[in-house]
Protein backbone atom coordinates (compact mmCIF):
# COMPACT_ATOMS: atom_id res chain seq x y z
CA UNK A 1 0.00 0.00 0.00
CA UNK A 2 1.01 3.24 -0.94
CA UNK A 3 2.19 5.45 1.81
CA UNK A 4 1.35 8.76 -0.35
CA UNK A 5 -2.15 9.90 -2.30
CA UNK A 6 -1.87 12.95 -4.64
CA UNK A 7 -5.39 15.73 -4.40
CA UNK A 8 -7.16 14.68 -7.44
CA UNK A 9 -9.80 17.63 -7.29
CA UNK A 10 -11.04 20.50 -5.02
CA UNK A 11 -14.14 19.98 -2.97
CA UNK A 12 -17.63 22.58 -2.92
CA UNK A 13 -15.71 24.38 0.19
CA UNK A 14 -12.16 24.57 -1.05
CA UNK A 15 -10.83 21.80 0.67
CA UNK A 16 -8.14 19.27 -2.02
CA UNK A 17 -9.85 15.76 -1.65
CA UNK A 18 -7.64 12.17 -2.87
CA UNK A 19 -8.93 9.34 -4.76
CA UNK A 20 -9.84 7.58 -1.78
CA UNK A 21 -11.87 10.74 -0.55
CA UNK A 22 -10.10 11.97 2.02
CA UNK A 23 -10.32 15.93 2.59
CA UNK A 24 -7.14 17.94 2.58
CA UNK A 25 -7.27 21.82 4.12
CA UNK A 26 -4.91 23.83 1.90
CA UNK A 27 -4.41 21.42 -1.07
CA UNK A 28 -4.81 21.35 -4.99
CA UNK A 29 -4.67 18.81 -7.58
CA UNK A 30 -0.97 17.78 -8.03
CA UNK A 31 0.05 18.06 -4.66
CA UNK A 32 1.15 14.73 -2.63
CA UNK A 33 -0.45 13.84 0.55
CA UNK A 34 2.04 11.63 2.98
CA UNK A 35 0.90 9.47 5.61
CA UNK A 36 2.36 11.79 8.32
CA UNK A 37 -0.27 14.33 6.97
CA UNK A 38 2.27 16.97 5.17
CA UNK A 39 2.13 18.18 1.63
CA UNK A 40 4.17 18.12 -1.28
CA UNK A 41 3.15 20.73 -3.27
CA UNK A 42 2.34 20.42 -6.37
CA UNK A 43 2.67 22.39 -9.93
CA UNK A 44 -0.54 23.80 -9.43
CA UNK A 45 -0.18 25.40 -6.12
CA UNK A 46 1.37 28.96 -5.77
CA UNK A 47 2.12 31.48 -2.65
CA UNK A 48 -1.13 33.39 -2.35
CA UNK A 49 -0.19 37.01 -3.20
CA UNK A 50 -1.82 38.32 0.21
CA UNK A 51 -0.83 38.24 3.86
CA UNK A 52 -4.42 37.56 5.36
CA UNK A 53 -4.64 34.52 3.29
CA UNK A 54 -5.83 31.64 6.14
CA UNK A 55 -6.71 33.63 8.16
CA UNK A 56 -9.27 35.86 6.18
CA UNK A 57 -12.74 34.53 5.52
CA UNK A 58 -12.89 36.75 2.17
CA UNK A 59 -10.85 34.14 0.10
CA UNK A 60 -10.75 30.00 0.46
CA UNK A 61 -8.73 29.42 -2.98
CA UNK A 62 -5.52 31.96 -3.25
CA UNK A 63 -3.27 28.85 -3.47
CA UNK A 64 -4.42 27.54 -6.65
CA UNK A 65 -3.27 28.81 -9.67
CA UNK A 66 -5.29 30.07 -13.01
CA UNK A 67 -5.60 26.55 -14.16
CA UNK A 68 -6.93 24.84 -11.03
CA UNK A 69 -9.08 28.22 -9.91
CA UNK A 70 -10.67 27.76 -13.98
CA UNK A 71 -11.26 24.19 -13.68
CA UNK A 72 -12.72 24.42 -10.11
CA UNK A 73 -14.84 26.73 -11.44
CA UNK A 74 -16.25 24.84 -14.03
CA UNK A 75 -16.06 21.41 -12.20
CA UNK A 76 -18.94 22.95 -9.59
CA UNK A 77 -21.76 23.67 -12.39
CA UNK A 78 -20.66 20.49 -14.82
CA UNK A 79 -21.00 18.27 -11.17
CA UNK A 80 -24.08 20.44 -10.09
CA UNK A 81 -25.63 19.68 -13.89
CA UNK A 82 -24.49 15.58 -13.84
CA UNK A 83 -25.77 15.22 -10.54
CA UNK A 84 -28.98 15.73 -12.06
CA UNK A 85 -28.40 13.65 -15.37
CA UNK A 86 -29.17 16.82 -17.31
CA UNK A 87 -26.33 16.73 -20.15
CA UNK A 88 -25.46 20.13 -22.29
CA UNK A 89 -25.07 20.79 -25.95
CA UNK A 90 -22.50 23.16 -25.79
CA UNK A 91 -20.19 24.50 -22.58
CA UNK A 92 -18.46 27.50 -22.91
CA UNK A 93 -15.64 29.04 -21.95
CA UNK A 94 -15.62 29.57 -18.22
CA UNK A 95 -14.69 33.42 -17.30
CA UNK A 96 -12.83 34.47 -13.99
CA UNK A 97 -12.93 37.84 -12.77
CA UNK A 98 -9.67 39.30 -12.41
CA UNK A 99 -7.89 40.06 -9.06
CA UNK A 100 -9.28 43.59 -7.38
CA UNK A 101 -12.12 44.09 -9.65
CA UNK A 102 -14.79 43.29 -7.22
CA UNK A 103 -17.15 46.79 -7.12
CA UNK A 104 -19.21 45.57 -3.76
CA UNK A 105 -18.42 44.27 -0.63
CA UNK A 106 -20.03 44.33 2.72
CA UNK A 107 -17.09 44.32 5.96
CA UNK A 108 -17.16 44.83 9.48
CA UNK A 109 -15.86 47.61 11.88
CA UNK A 110 -15.18 47.39 15.56
CA UNK A 111 -14.15 49.67 18.29
CA UNK A 112 -10.93 48.95 20.20
CA UNK A 113 -9.32 50.03 22.86
CA UNK A 114 -6.60 51.70 20.73
CA UNK A 115 -8.48 52.26 17.77
CA UNK A 116 -10.97 50.05 15.56
CA UNK A 117 -10.57 46.98 13.35
CA UNK A 118 -11.85 46.76 10.11
CA UNK A 119 -11.96 44.09 7.18
CA UNK A 120 -13.86 40.51 6.46
CA UNK A 121 -14.65 38.30 9.19
CA UNK A 122 -12.40 35.46 9.90
CA UNK A 123 -13.66 31.64 8.63
CA UNK A 124 -16.35 30.63 10.91
CA UNK A 125 -15.52 33.52 13.39
CA UNK A 126 -17.38 36.65 14.17
CA UNK A 127 -13.45 37.99 14.88
CA UNK A 128 -12.41 40.29 11.89
CA UNK A 129 -9.49 40.38 10.26
CA UNK A 130 -8.24 44.03 9.94
CA UNK A 131 -7.28 44.63 6.54
CA UNK A 132 -3.97 45.76 5.51
CA UNK A 133 -4.63 44.90 1.89
CA UNK A 134 -7.17 43.08 -0.38
CA UNK A 135 -6.52 41.49 -3.77
CA UNK A 136 -10.66 41.51 -4.19
CA UNK A 137 -12.04 44.51 -3.92
CA UNK A 138 -11.41 47.21 -6.58
CA UNK A 139 -8.86 49.66 -5.13
CA UNK A 140 -11.13 52.53 -4.88
CA UNK A 141 -13.14 50.54 -2.17
CA UNK A 142 -10.16 49.60 -0.78
CA UNK A 143 -8.82 53.34 -0.51
CA UNK A 144 -12.14 53.84 1.77
CA UNK A 145 -10.73 51.43 4.97
CA UNK A 146 -8.16 53.69 6.35
CA UNK A 147 -10.28 56.48 6.53
CA UNK A 148 -13.64 54.56 7.76
CA UNK A 149 -11.76 52.70 10.16
CA UNK A 150 -10.48 55.81 11.90
CA UNK A 151 -14.16 57.32 11.99
CA UNK A 152 -15.02 53.70 13.54
CA UNK A 153 -12.37 53.65 16.02
CA UNK A 154 -13.07 57.44 17.54
CA UNK A 155 -17.08 57.21 16.84
CA UNK A 156 -17.93 53.78 17.16
CA UNK A 157 -20.30 51.99 19.56
CA UNK A 158 -19.56 48.51 21.28
CA UNK A 159 -20.90 46.33 18.70
CA UNK A 160 -20.07 45.57 15.14
CA UNK A 161 -20.52 47.49 12.38
CA UNK A 162 -21.43 46.72 9.02
CA UNK A 163 -19.79 48.45 5.99
CA UNK A 164 -21.37 48.27 2.74
CA UNK A 165 -19.11 49.40 -0.03
CA UNK A 166 -20.17 49.68 -3.57
CA UNK A 167 -18.42 51.89 -6.60
CA UNK A 168 -21.44 53.86 -8.20
CA UNK A 169 -21.81 56.14 -11.10
CA UNK A 170 -20.53 58.94 -9.19
CA UNK A 171 -17.73 57.48 -7.07
CA UNK A 172 -18.43 54.92 -3.64
CA UNK A 173 -21.41 54.46 -2.05
CA UNK A 174 -21.02 53.66 1.71
CA UNK A 175 -23.33 51.90 4.31
CA UNK A 176 -22.63 52.12 7.78
CA UNK A 177 -25.13 49.92 9.65
CA UNK A 178 -25.09 49.21 13.70
CA UNK A 179 -23.62 52.76 14.20
CA UNK A 180 -24.87 55.82 15.78
CA UNK A 181 -24.06 59.30 15.36
CA UNK A 182 -25.15 61.67 17.45
CA UNK A 183 -24.38 65.40 19.07
CA UNK A 184 -22.72 67.66 16.84
CA UNK A 185 -19.39 66.12 16.85
CA UNK A 186 -19.68 63.10 15.43
CA UNK A 187 -22.50 64.48 12.42
CA UNK A 188 -19.67 66.61 11.69
CA UNK A 189 -16.85 63.88 11.43
CA UNK A 190 -19.28 61.73 9.49
CA UNK A 191 -20.00 64.80 7.08
CA UNK A 192 -16.38 65.37 7.16
CA UNK A 193 -15.58 61.75 6.25
CA UNK A 194 -17.66 61.82 2.96
CA UNK A 195 -16.54 65.04 1.91
CA UNK A 196 -12.80 64.63 2.10
CA UNK A 197 -12.83 61.12 0.80
CA UNK A 198 -15.68 62.14 -2.05
CA UNK A 199 -18.06 59.38 -1.39
CA UNK A 200 -21.38 59.61 -3.46
CA UNK A 201 -23.05 59.00 -0.55
CA UNK A 202 -23.15 58.27 3.11
CA UNK A 203 -25.28 56.15 4.48
CA UNK A 204 -26.18 55.68 8.15
CA UNK A 205 -28.58 52.42 9.36
CA UNK A 206 -28.92 53.48 13.55
CA UNK A 207 -31.80 50.67 13.86
CA UNK A 208 -34.61 52.18 11.56
CA UNK A 209 -33.25 51.88 8.13
CA UNK A 210 -30.60 53.10 6.06
CA UNK A 211 -30.65 57.10 5.78
CA UNK A 212 -28.61 59.31 3.55
CA UNK A 213 -26.74 62.31 5.43
CA UNK A 214 -24.57 63.06 2.27
CA UNK A 215 -25.55 62.50 -1.51
CA UNK A 216 -24.42 65.63 -3.16
CA UNK A 217 -26.31 64.72 -6.28
CA UNK A 218 -28.61 60.94 -7.14
CA UNK A 219 -26.66 57.72 -6.78
CA UNK A 220 -26.68 55.59 -10.40
CA UNK A 221 -25.50 52.31 -11.96
CA UNK A 222 -25.13 52.86 -15.15
CA UNK A 223 -27.63 49.67 -16.33
CA UNK A 224 -27.43 48.96 -20.40
CA UNK A 225 -26.57 52.58 -20.87
CA UNK A 226 -29.44 53.65 -18.63
CA UNK A 227 -28.21 55.24 -15.42
CA UNK A 228 -30.79 53.61 -13.04
CA UNK A 229 -31.10 55.47 -9.45
CA UNK A 230 -29.51 52.93 -7.15
CA UNK A 231 -31.23 52.30 -3.75
CA UNK A 232 -28.72 51.70 -0.33
CA UNK A 233 -27.32 48.10 -0.57
CA UNK A 234 -29.48 47.24 -3.73
CA UNK A 235 -28.26 43.86 -5.54
CA UNK A 236 -25.45 44.64 -8.11
CA UNK A 237 -23.27 42.22 -9.97
CA UNK A 238 -19.78 41.63 -8.06
CA UNK A 239 -17.78 42.57 -10.92
CA UNK A 240 -18.40 44.64 -13.93
CA UNK A 241 -16.70 42.31 -16.00
CA UNK A 242 -19.02 39.26 -15.46
CA UNK A 243 -21.88 40.93 -15.73
CA UNK A 244 -20.41 42.16 -19.11
CA UNK A 245 -20.39 38.14 -20.10
CA UNK A 246 -23.51 37.51 -18.68
CA UNK A 247 -25.88 40.36 -20.44
CA UNK A 248 -23.72 39.40 -23.91
CA UNK A 249 -24.89 35.60 -23.59
CA UNK A 250 -28.41 36.73 -23.02
CA UNK A 251 -28.58 39.02 -26.12
CA UNK A 252 -27.33 36.46 -28.71
CA UNK A 253 -29.46 33.82 -26.65
CA UNK A 254 -32.38 35.49 -26.80
CA UNK A 255 -31.86 37.77 -29.98
CA UNK A 256 -35.02 38.05 -32.05
CA UNK A 257 -37.21 37.38 -29.16
CA UNK A 258 -40.17 39.92 -28.06
CA UNK A 259 -42.03 40.34 -25.78
CA UNK A 260 -39.20 39.25 -22.74
CA UNK A 261 -40.14 38.51 -19.28
CA UNK A 262 -37.51 39.33 -17.23
CA UNK A 263 -38.07 37.46 -13.79
CA UNK A 264 -36.10 38.81 -10.60
CA UNK A 265 -34.93 41.70 -12.23
CA UNK A 266 -33.67 43.57 -9.29
CA UNK A 267 -32.69 47.06 -11.15
CA UNK A 268 -32.20 45.89 -14.70
CA UNK A 269 -29.44 44.59 -14.96
CA UNK A 270 -30.29 42.66 -18.26
CA UNK A 271 -33.80 44.08 -19.00
CA UNK A 272 -32.27 47.21 -19.76
CA UNK A 273 -29.67 45.62 -22.30
CA UNK A 274 -32.15 43.46 -23.93
CA UNK A 275 -35.15 46.14 -24.40
CA UNK A 276 -35.01 48.15 -27.93
CA UNK A 277 -36.17 46.30 -30.44
CA UNK A 278 -37.65 44.04 -27.53
CA UNK A 279 -40.05 44.91 -25.18
CA UNK A 280 -39.28 43.73 -21.92
CA UNK A 281 -41.68 43.16 -18.50
CA UNK A 282 -38.88 43.73 -15.70
CA UNK A 283 -40.96 41.73 -12.52
CA UNK A 284 -39.16 42.15 -8.80
CA UNK A 285 -40.07 41.71 -5.48
CA UNK A 286 -38.19 44.15 -3.85
CA UNK A 287 -40.04 47.91 -3.52
CA UNK A 288 -37.14 49.85 -3.59
CA UNK A 289 -35.25 47.81 -6.98
CA UNK A 290 -38.67 47.68 -8.72
CA UNK A 291 -39.40 51.84 -8.35
CA UNK A 292 -35.63 52.62 -9.56
CA UNK A 293 -36.34 50.19 -12.29
CA UNK A 294 -39.77 51.91 -13.02
CA UNK A 295 -38.16 55.36 -12.80
CA UNK A 296 -35.48 54.60 -14.71
CA UNK A 297 -37.84 52.98 -17.12
CA UNK A 298 -39.88 56.44 -17.74
CA UNK A 299 -36.60 58.97 -18.04
CA UNK A 300 -35.00 56.68 -20.85
CA UNK A 301 -38.18 55.68 -23.53
CA UNK A 302 -37.15 52.48 -23.58
CA UNK A 303 -39.74 49.76 -23.94
CA UNK A 304 -39.19 48.44 -20.19
CA UNK A 305 -42.23 48.07 -18.01
CA UNK A 306 -41.77 47.83 -14.30
CA UNK A 307 -44.06 45.22 -12.41
CA UNK A 308 -44.38 44.66 -8.44
CA UNK A 309 -44.65 41.13 -7.67
CA UNK A 310 -43.34 38.41 -5.66
CA UNK A 311 -42.21 35.34 -7.77
CA UNK A 312 -42.33 33.25 -4.78
CA UNK A 313 -45.56 33.85 -3.48
CA UNK A 314 -47.53 34.55 -6.85
CA UNK A 315 -45.48 33.43 -9.71
CA UNK A 316 -46.31 34.04 -13.33
CA UNK A 317 -49.23 31.77 -14.39
CA UNK A 318 -48.74 29.34 -18.28
CA UNK A 319 -51.62 31.47 -19.65
CA UNK A 320 -49.43 34.79 -18.42
CA UNK A 321 -45.91 33.17 -19.18
CA UNK A 322 -47.62 31.82 -22.97
CA UNK A 323 -47.73 35.74 -24.18
CA UNK A 324 -44.24 35.78 -24.08
CA UNK A 325 -41.13 35.22 -26.92
CA UNK A 326 -39.00 34.25 -23.97
CA UNK A 327 -38.49 34.15 -20.31
CA UNK A 328 -35.24 35.11 -17.98
CA UNK A 329 -34.70 34.53 -14.74
CA UNK A 330 -31.97 35.24 -12.12
CA UNK A 331 -33.11 33.92 -9.07
CA UNK A 332 -31.86 34.37 -5.22
CA UNK A 333 -29.76 31.02 -4.30
CA UNK A 334 -32.59 29.42 -3.47
CA UNK A 335 -33.45 28.86 -7.03
CA UNK A 336 -37.13 29.71 -8.60
CA UNK A 337 -38.79 25.98 -8.18
CA UNK A 338 -42.45 26.96 -8.38
CA UNK A 339 -41.97 29.55 -11.13
CA UNK A 340 -39.67 27.09 -12.80
CA UNK A 341 -42.99 24.84 -12.24
CA UNK A 342 -45.16 27.16 -14.42
CA UNK A 343 -42.62 28.04 -17.05
CA UNK A 344 -42.72 23.76 -17.36
CA UNK A 345 -46.63 23.91 -17.88
CA UNK A 346 -46.43 26.72 -20.64
CA UNK A 347 -45.87 26.61 -23.62
CA UNK A 348 -42.60 28.85 -23.86
CA UNK A 349 -39.69 27.68 -26.02
CA UNK A 350 -36.89 29.76 -24.77
CA UNK A 351 -35.93 30.18 -21.30
CA UNK A 352 -31.82 31.79 -20.13
CA UNK A 353 -31.80 30.97 -16.54
CA UNK A 354 -28.76 32.82 -14.35
CA UNK A 355 -27.40 31.13 -10.94
CA UNK A 356 -25.10 32.13 -8.03
CA UNK A 357 -26.01 28.88 -6.93
CA UNK A 358 -25.18 25.69 -9.27
CA UNK A 359 -27.32 23.37 -7.19
CA UNK A 360 -30.58 25.19 -7.18
CA UNK A 361 -30.13 25.63 -10.56
CA UNK A 362 -29.65 21.97 -11.37
CA UNK A 363 -32.71 20.94 -9.78
CA UNK A 364 -34.91 23.49 -11.93
CA UNK A 365 -32.84 22.34 -15.17
CA UNK A 366 -34.27 19.39 -14.47
CA UNK A 367 -37.46 20.34 -13.78
CA UNK A 368 -37.25 22.14 -17.20
CA UNK A 369 -35.57 19.27 -19.18
CA UNK A 370 -38.59 16.47 -17.55
CA UNK A 371 -40.81 19.52 -19.28
CA UNK A 372 -39.12 18.79 -22.98
CA UNK A 373 -36.27 21.70 -22.67
CA UNK A 374 -32.83 20.96 -23.43
CA UNK A 375 -29.98 22.65 -22.31
CA UNK A 376 -28.29 24.12 -25.20
CA UNK A 377 -25.37 26.58 -23.46
CA UNK A 378 -23.71 26.52 -20.13
CA UNK A 379 -21.49 29.05 -19.13
CA UNK A 380 -19.74 28.78 -15.65
CA UNK A 381 -19.02 32.20 -14.31
CA UNK A 382 -16.05 32.80 -11.28
CA UNK A 383 -16.82 36.50 -10.30
CA UNK A 384 -15.99 36.18 -6.73
CA UNK A 385 -12.59 35.36 -7.47
CA UNK A 386 -10.55 33.18 -4.94
CA UNK A 387 -13.87 31.73 -3.32
CA UNK A 388 -16.11 29.14 -3.66
CA UNK A 389 -19.00 30.94 -4.37
CA UNK A 390 -19.43 30.30 -8.40
CA UNK A 391 -22.25 31.18 -10.60
CA UNK A 392 -23.51 30.63 -14.50
CA UNK A 393 -25.60 31.45 -17.59
CA UNK A 394 -27.43 28.72 -18.86
CA UNK A 395 -29.73 28.44 -21.90
CA UNK A 396 -32.75 26.42 -22.86
CA UNK A 397 -34.99 25.60 -26.02
CA UNK A 398 -37.74 23.16 -26.78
Amino acid sequence: MSDTSEIIRIAAKGDGVTADGKHVSGAVPGDVLRSDGSLDLGPHHVSPPCRHFGTCGGCQLQHADEVTLRQFVTDRVLNAAEGQEITPEEVLETHLSPPRSRRRATLHAMRIADGAVLGFRESGSHRIVDLAECHVIAPELFDTIAPIRDFVGKHGGKGAVDVELTLTDQGVDCGLKNLTVEGLEATEAALELAQRNGFARLTLDMGFGPEAMWEPEPVTITLGGVPVGFPSGSFLQATQDAEAVMIADTREWLQGASPIADLFSGLGTFAYSLADPAKLLAVEAARDAFLACKSAAGRSGKPVHALHRDLFRNPLQPDELNRFGAVLLDPPRAGAKDQIDRIAESTLERVVYVSCNPSSWARDAKRLVEAGFTLKKLRPVGQFRWSTHVELTSYFTR
